[in-house]
């Protein structure tokens, strides 16, 4: 996705936005096979916009400090903890 298109998806305002149009969080699946950055790119393309989605219904609008971290890192952070929490619930053991 371009630099461009984020930019507009970030800005869609929370107030106006058609519910019917967002992705419900709770219906992404990450693959902890993919490497980081595939990890990224496949859940953009799930949630469509990662700036304004649902989750379990509630409209949630992401937005960033300008001297934070970037949506790459803030997602590669996300997506980390989700595939742990997803092994432990699973049984899956750490060594």
């Amino acid at each position: 996705m371009k630099k461009e298109e984020l930019q507009k998806l970030s800005e869609v305002d929370i107030r106006s936005v058609d519910k019917t149009e967002l992705v419900d969080i709770s219906d992404v699946k990450i693959n902890p096979e993919l490497s980081p950055k595939e990890r990224v790119e496949d859940y953009i393309r799930q949630v469509k916009n990662p700036y304004c989605y649902l989750d379990h219904g509630i409209v949630v609008k992401v937005s960033f400090n300008e001297n934070g971290k970037t949506l790459e890192e803030c997602l590669r952070t996300f997506l980390s903890h989700e595939i742990i929490k997803n092994q432990v619930n699973n049984g899956i053991a750490f060594s």
